[in-house]
């Protein structure tokens, strides 16, 4: 008999950019152990997770992480009061820090998650990654950050172009030239704030790894893969799970090295000397994790039981060759759950 458990989680647009939210639960719903309830935590009324059939079972509109972080948790603390929530999944950077600041509070209240702490948070910051690379001794690309716009011409000093451009939380960019850069601060800065971190471009062929810590330096789950098809955002469209023992030692020992707690996605270059250059290490589950299911790997499942305290043994293999590849679909739904959704914050 399968345990009832309700599970309330964020990343709900699945769009062209997608969030982790939708295939987070497409792996709990496939759990043999758990019967969810799923609880949807929208920031937006549009985000196409609330509408589709046998995703969330009901929608709360939450306010977004920018309007203060005890506005966000203040509002999840009411929805818990009417109705219960056993785990809690964030599943956007942006929000992170908020949960992770606020994980007493919400355990005093009968909320489970299984987040990083604040520190490994930080560590692994876009902004610090070349003094994370020199602590554990990895290959980083050389980057930098800045605040302000007459900072771009000083660039060519200590960098070649093409190089990129990124945003602290979201958005990276390939700029050429100076004008390039001054064009994706401005865009960059507007959206996430700053500072910007300009880094220097690696060539090579772009692989990922969804990982899972329990927080002792025990990896409970990995898988690589890499990205057949990629939008014009940057994101995977397609992709196919890879048999790379580096890979996978890579990811174990920055997850030992770490003491890494919860999901995680290693972003990385493999140049034409093979060697791995660390690129992001993303703090959270990403979009892509259906795959890692597909493949043998539920780590959305084990992320819960983490969270709920139950024992967890790490995967053991996985299925080579697997592939992943979205589609766009479209739902069709009434204007009055819309409007309920507008109106009431909830669905």
């Amino acid at each position: 008999m399968r345990t009832k458990i309700t599970v309330a989680l964020t990343g709900l647009n699945n769009t062209d950019n997608p969030g982790p939210g939708v295939p987070v639960i497409r792996g709990i719903r496939e759990s043999d152990i758990f019967e969810p309830r799923i609880l949807g935590l929208a920031y937006e009324n549009l985000e196409p997770g609330i509408y589709m059939d046998g995703v969330v079972d009901k929608t709360y509109q939450v306010p977004y992480p920018s309007e203060g972080s005890d506005i966000l948790v203040n509002r999840i603390l009411e929805i818990h009061k009417k109705d219960p929530i056993d785990v809690l999944i964030p599943n956007f950077d942006a929000e992170l820090y908020a949960f992770m600041r606020s994980e007493k509070l919400l355990e005093e209240a009968g909320i489970s998650t299984f987040l990083p702490t604040l520190e490994q948070f930080e560590e692994r910051h876009k902004s610090n990654l070349p003094d994370f690379g020199k602590k554990y001794d990895l290959e980083v690309p050389f980057s930098k950050t800045i605040s302000r716009i007459d900072e771009i011409e000083k660039l060519k000093e200590e960098f070649e172009y093409p190089l990129m451009v990124k945003g602290k939380f979201y958005d990276a960019y390939l700029a050429y030239n100076e004008e390039q850069v001054r064009m994706h601060f401005n865009k960059i800065s507007a959206k996430w704030g700053v500072p910007v971190i300009i880094q220097e471009f690696i060539k090579g062929t772009e692989v990922n790894v969804v990982a899972l810590g329990d927080g002792e330096g025990n990896t409970i789950g990995a898988v690589p893969m890499r990205k057949q098809y990629i939008t014009d955002k940057g994101k995977a469209w397609s992709g196919i799970t890879l048999d790379d023992q580096k890979m996978l030692d890579l990811t174990y020992r920055i997850i030992r090295a770490m003491k890494w707690r919860g999901g995680m996605e290693l972003e990385l270059v493999k140049s034409h000397k093979n060697e791995l250059y660390i690129i992001e290490i993303n703090p959270r589950i990403p979009a892509w994790v259906y795959l890692a299911v597909g493949a043998g790997q539920n780590m959305p499942e084990a992320l819960v039981k983490l969270a709920l305290g139950m024992e967890v043994k790490p995967f053991e293999d996985y299925q080579v060759g697997t592939m992943f590849i979205r589609y766009s679909y479209d739902l069709i739904t009434n204007v009055k759950e819309f409007e309920k959704l507008s109106t009431l914050g909830e669905l």
